[in-house]
Formats: structure tokens, C-alpha cells, sequence
């Protein structure tokens, strides 16, 4: 099991707010998975005071790296623990950062910032919409 470590006042807020306070933190993380359209072939999600646990499911190491950030890129979750196979790579999204600055750092050269784009579609929408504190996957990359 790995543990990654995520902003708890960044990202989507779908925990806490006024229409999700009915719906139990689980639900609307597993709505949120959905909604992105990754595949969540089995596996299961449980949350005890803003950590979440990620196990079971036989998706690709891809499709679970994405699930650990679509549930841990939301606001009031802190940190998020998941079976991956192999050395993933994930960068926090400083202050000015660009994809360019990330792809940069991570992986050597700027022009490689839709590398990076692409793996993290569907939860990114543009290569100009990140934020700090969003943590992003780098295929291939090293820890910044």
C-alpha cells in the first residue's frame, strides 16, 4: 500500500457543502469517479476524518493512479492510501506553476507539458486550468 499526501483545502468541494452534507463522503467520492468515467471495476472506497483508503478492483495501475487523484484532489481530504504497482510519480502544483514549469522539472524538457495533460484527462479539462495544491500524475517522470 502507498500513501500520498494531498492539500485539504484544495481541490473540488464535494465533501461538507450544503447539497452533499445528505450524502456520505464514500458516495460522493465513487460519484465523483463515475462522473470522470474511470473504470471502477470492484474496488472500494472508505474515509475516516479526511483520509481515504483506495483497495480492491482490477483496473490498470493508470486507472488507479487517476482514482487515488480524483479522490484525493477534493477539498477535505488530506491523504489517500492505494495498492500501486510500480514507481508512481505524482507533483504538487506550486504557486505559478504552468504544465510547461511541471513537464520542466519532472521530466526534463517543457515542450513534453501534454505529456502530462493527457495523463491526467478526464480530471484536467485544459492545460491552463491547475492550481495549487492539485496534485497531478507525471508518466515516467522523477519526484520534483
Amino acid at each position: 500500500m502507498g500513501l500520498w499526501n494531498f492539500v485539504k483545502n484544495a481541490g473540488k468541494s464535494l465533501i461538507g457543502s450544503a447539497e452533499a452534507s445528505e450524502i456520505q463522503p464514500e458516495e460522493a467520492l465513487k460519484a465523483e469517479v463515475e462522473k470522470l468515467g474511470l473504470d471502477t471495476n470492484g474496488f472500494d472506497i472508505t474515509v475516516t476524518d479526511g483520509k481515504v483508503k483506495v483497495s480492491g478492483g482490477t483496473m490498470s495501475t493508470e486507472e488507479k493512479e487517476k482514482i487515488v487523484l480524483a479522490v484525493g484532489n477534493v477539498e477535505g481530504i488530506s491523504s489517500v492510501e492505494a495498492d500501486l504497482e510500480g514507481e508512481s510519480v505524482f507533483h504538487t502544483v506550486e504557486k505559478g506553476d504552468t504544465l510547461w514549469a511541471v513537464a520542466t522539472k519532472t521530466l526534463g524538457d517543457g515542450n513534453r507539458y501534454k505529456e502530462i495533460f493527457e495523463a491526467n484527462k478526464p480530471m484536467l479539462s485544459h492545460p491552463d486550468k491547475i492550481y495549487p495544491g492539485q496534485v497531478l500524475r507525471v508518466p515516467g517522470g522523477k519526484s520534483a
